[in-house]
Protein backbone atom coordinates (compact mmCIF):
# COMPACT_ATOMS: atom_id res chain seq x y z
CA UNK A 1 0.00 0.00 0.00
CA UNK A 2 1.28 3.33 -0.26
CA UNK A 3 0.10 7.02 -1.37
CA UNK A 4 -1.13 7.59 -4.60
CA UNK A 5 0.46 9.89 -5.88
CA UNK A 6 3.08 7.49 -6.22
CA UNK A 7 1.48 6.31 -9.49
CA UNK A 8 2.24 9.60 -11.06
CA UNK A 9 6.21 8.68 -11.10
CA UNK A 10 7.47 8.08 -14.22
CA UNK A 11 10.47 5.98 -12.39
CA UNK A 12 8.04 4.04 -10.13
CA UNK A 13 4.55 4.62 -11.54
CA UNK A 14 4.63 1.69 -13.94
CA UNK A 15 5.55 -0.33 -10.85
CA UNK A 16 3.31 0.89 -8.52
CA UNK A 17 0.34 0.56 -10.67
CA UNK A 18 0.93 -3.23 -11.08
CA UNK A 19 1.40 -4.59 -7.73
CA UNK A 20 0.93 -1.93 -5.16
CA UNK A 21 -2.59 -0.75 -3.72
CA UNK A 22 -2.90 2.99 -4.07
CA UNK A 23 -4.55 5.31 -1.11
CA UNK A 24 -5.42 8.59 -1.27
CA UNK A 25 -4.88 9.86 2.14
CA UNK A 26 -7.06 12.84 1.76
CA UNK A 27 -9.86 10.54 1.18
CA UNK A 28 -11.71 8.30 3.30
CA UNK A 29 -13.25 6.58 0.65
CA UNK A 30 -10.10 5.66 -0.86
CA UNK A 31 -8.99 4.09 2.32
CA UNK A 32 -12.17 1.76 2.70
CA UNK A 33 -11.34 0.64 -0.99
CA UNK A 34 -7.72 0.28 -0.20
CA UNK A 35 -8.29 -1.81 2.96
CA UNK A 36 -11.16 -3.71 1.29
CA UNK A 37 -8.95 -4.99 -1.68
CA UNK A 38 -5.97 -5.54 1.03
CA UNK A 39 -8.36 -7.60 2.72
CA UNK A 40 -9.34 -9.52 -0.73
CA UNK A 41 -5.41 -9.91 -1.26
CA UNK A 42 -4.90 -11.60 2.07
CA UNK A 43 -8.12 -14.01 1.92
CA UNK A 44 -6.19 -15.29 -1.15
CA UNK A 45 -3.38 -15.21 0.47
CA UNK A 46 -0.92 -12.68 -0.53
CA UNK A 47 1.47 -10.68 1.46
CA UNK A 48 1.62 -6.98 1.85
CA UNK A 49 3.80 -5.05 2.70
CA UNK A 50 2.16 -1.85 4.58
CA UNK A 51 3.90 1.60 6.47
CA UNK A 52 1.40 1.83 9.41
CA UNK A 53 2.72 5.15 10.01
CA UNK A 54 0.87 6.56 7.33
CA UNK A 55 3.63 9.03 5.95
CA UNK A 56 6.24 10.81 6.66
CA UNK A 57 6.98 13.91 8.69
CA UNK A 58 9.99 15.80 7.75
CA UNK A 59 9.92 18.15 10.56
CA UNK A 60 12.73 16.19 12.56
CA UNK A 61 15.73 15.48 11.49
CA UNK A 62 17.00 12.54 11.91
CA UNK A 63 13.50 11.69 11.56
CA UNK A 64 11.44 10.23 14.38
CA UNK A 65 8.62 7.32 14.25
CA UNK A 66 5.14 8.95 14.36
CA UNK A 67 2.59 7.04 15.42
CA UNK A 68 0.56 4.47 13.42
CA UNK A 69 -2.91 4.36 12.34
CA UNK A 70 -5.27 1.46 12.86
CA UNK A 71 -6.48 0.04 10.17
CA UNK A 72 -3.05 -2.07 9.67
CA UNK A 73 -3.89 -4.08 12.37
CA UNK A 74 -7.53 -3.79 12.68
CA UNK A 75 -6.98 -5.98 9.21
CA UNK A 76 -4.51 -7.99 10.55
CA UNK A 77 -6.66 -9.41 13.27
CA UNK A 78 -9.67 -9.67 11.23
CA UNK A 79 -8.14 -11.96 8.85
CA UNK A 80 -5.81 -13.32 11.11
CA UNK A 81 -2.83 -13.28 10.22
CA UNK A 82 0.83 -12.80 11.67
CA UNK A 83 2.27 -9.04 11.46
CA UNK A 84 5.90 -9.22 10.99
CA UNK A 85 7.21 -6.00 12.31
CA UNK A 86 10.28 -4.90 10.09
CA UNK A 87 12.86 -1.67 11.61
CA UNK A 88 14.48 -0.08 8.19
CA UNK A 89 17.19 1.71 10.22
CA UNK A 90 19.18 4.37 8.49
CA UNK A 91 17.70 4.88 5.27
CA UNK A 92 17.01 8.10 6.56
CA UNK A 93 20.73 8.92 6.32
CA UNK A 94 21.45 8.33 2.92
CA UNK A 95 17.92 9.70 1.10
CA UNK A 96 16.45 12.43 3.48
CA UNK A 97 14.85 14.37 0.62
CA UNK A 98 15.80 15.66 -2.88
CA UNK A 99 19.26 15.95 -2.29
CA UNK A 100 18.97 19.89 -1.98
CA UNK A 101 19.33 20.16 2.06
CA UNK A 102 20.27 17.19 3.35
CA UNK A 103 22.34 15.60 0.11
CA UNK A 104 21.52 11.97 -0.89
CA UNK A 105 23.79 9.25 -1.35
CA UNK A 106 24.72 5.31 -2.09
CA UNK A 107 25.09 3.09 1.16
CA UNK A 108 24.16 0.32 2.89
CA UNK A 109 21.22 0.18 5.26
CA UNK A 110 20.23 -2.03 8.09
CA UNK A 111 17.47 -3.72 8.32
CA UNK A 112 16.10 -5.53 11.18
CA UNK A 113 13.27 -8.50 10.30
CA UNK A 114 11.52 -9.27 14.16
CA UNK A 115 9.86 -12.23 15.30
CA UNK A 116 6.38 -12.39 13.60
CA UNK A 117 3.23 -11.32 16.13
CA UNK A 118 0.75 -13.15 15.51
CA UNK A 119 -3.07 -12.45 15.64
CA UNK A 120 -5.39 -15.31 16.13
CA UNK A 121 -5.55 -14.84 20.24
CA UNK A 122 -6.82 -10.85 19.47
CA UNK A 123 -9.93 -9.54 19.04
CA UNK A 124 -10.65 -6.29 17.12
CA UNK A 125 -10.82 -4.11 20.52
CA UNK A 126 -7.52 -5.01 21.13
CA UNK A 127 -5.94 -3.35 17.91
CA UNK A 128 -4.76 -1.05 20.29
CA UNK A 129 -2.79 -3.47 21.96
CA UNK A 130 -0.96 -4.68 18.59
CA UNK A 131 -0.22 -1.34 17.14
CA UNK A 132 1.48 -0.62 20.35
CA UNK A 133 3.77 -3.88 20.43
CA UNK A 134 4.66 -3.15 16.84
CA UNK A 135 5.85 0.15 17.30
CA UNK A 136 7.68 -0.90 20.15
CA UNK A 137 9.00 -3.42 18.78
CA UNK A 138 10.17 -1.85 15.72
CA UNK A 139 11.29 1.63 17.40
CA UNK A 140 13.48 -0.79 19.66
CA UNK A 141 15.74 -0.54 16.72
CA UNK A 142 15.75 2.80 15.84
CA UNK A 143 18.21 3.89 18.44
CA UNK A 144 20.15 7.64 17.28
CA UNK A 145 23.77 8.20 17.86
Amino acid sequence: MGKAELENNPVLGIFFRTIDIAVNRESKISAFRAFKKAGDNLANGMSLLIFPEGGIQDEHYPPQLVPFKNGTFRLAIEKQVPVLPISIVNAWALSWDDGSKYGTRPGICDIYIHKPIFTEHLEIKQDDQLKLEVFNTINSKLVRT
